[in-house]
Order: structure tokens, then sequence, then C-alpha cells
């Protein structure tokens, strides 16, 4: 009786815990597929925030690329149209010649304000210096129209430098009949030779 009854108490106490070590163990396995699971998560956070982190440097690296760009255009523009404006500026100069009456080398009211724009451009440019060249039409002998396209560019030459135009920036030459602007025989085309042309160095 004695060995049924510390059967049974023995029994007693081994069934629970046996019933108990199994579910600790199962609690454990839960706990550690758990913390597996939000290491897991954690990971996969971690790299998508640097997947998204190198995404967003990448677009601020091309973004900035692109502004660089649009900056370096913008200024070969600007450089571009600046050009453009002096070239533009230096053709109007020299293709603005001033005209003279026939046989004449005194200046016109419309010639000195021609001269007049142009001792104010060259005070603007202070590097660039001029040749006065002096035209004549075909009437006359060579070496009167020589004599008297020197007349006329030394008229401009002096009103540019009593503008204030240093003289050493201007030189003069005189070229007669021999290079018209106008090659015909007739009025008009005399009117366009008696002139002076205006040559930047």
């Amino acid at each position: 009786m004695k060995k049924k009854l510390w059967l049974c108490l023995s029994l007693l106490l081994v069934i629970p815990g046996l019933l108990i070590v199994p579910s600790c163990a199962k609690k454990v396995v839960q706990v550690d597929l758990t913390a597996q699971t939000q290491e897991d998560e954690a990971a996969k956070l971690a790299a998508e925030k640097a997947k998204q982190e190198e995404i967003a440097r990448q677009n601020l690296a091309r973004q900035q690329e692109t502004a660089k760009q649009q900056a370096l255009a913008a200024k070969r523009r600007q450089e571009e149209a600046a050009k453009r404006k002096i070239i533009a500026a230096r053709n109007l100069f020299m293709n603005e010649n001033i005209y003279f009456d026939f046989d004449k080398s005194d200046l016109k009211p419309e010639a000195q304000e021609v001269l007049k724009r142009k001792a104010e451009w060259l005070r603007n440019n202070p590097g660039e210096s001029i040749i006065v060249e002096g035209h004549c039409d075909e009437r006359g002998t060579n070496e009167y129209n020589l004599a008297l396209g020197d007349r006329r560019a030394q008229s401009a030459k002096s009103f540019l430098v009593d503008l204030g135009i240093a003289e050493s920036r201007l030189t003069r030459i005189s070229y007669g009949e021999e290079r018209p602007a106008d090659p015909r025989h007739n009025k008009e085309a005399w009117a366009q030779n008696r002139r002076n042309h205006f040559v930047l160095k």
C-alpha cells in the first residue's frame, strides 16, 4: 500500500513537472522566433531607409548637377550675348560713314552728330584705336583727290580730338578716288563716295 501511495505521489509530482517543461521550452522558442522576426524587420527597415537615403542622395546630386549645367549654360548665353553686342557695336561704328559735299572737307551737322556718337563709343572703349579714311568721288585728278581725302580725314580727326579723344588713338589716311563705295558714274554714286570711313585697328 505504501508502494502505491509513493507511486501515486510520484506521478502527481512528475506529471505536472513534465507538462511545465515542454510549455516553457515552447515559450522560449516563441520568444526566440519573435525576437528574430523583430530583428529581421528592423534590418529590412534599415535597408529600406538606407536605400531611400541613397536614392535621395542621387536625386540631390542630379539636381545639383542639372542646376550647375543650367547656370553654366546661362553664363555662356550671357557671354555670347555680350560678345554679339560688342561685335554689333563695332560693326555699327565701322559701317557708319560721314559724307561731304562736292569739293568740300568741312563737316556737315549730321556728320558732327555721327562723330559725337563715335567719340562716345571711343570713350567707353578706351583700348580701341581707329583709322579715319578720307575718300572722294572720281571727279578731279588723282593728286587733287588724295589731298582732298586727306583734308576730309583731318576734319574728322580734329573734331574727335576736340571731343576728348586722344590723338594717339586716331590715324588718318587718304584713298582719294581709289576705293569707291559705289563704282557707278552718276550723282548718287558720287554722293556715296565723298565720305570718311572708320576702321577699328
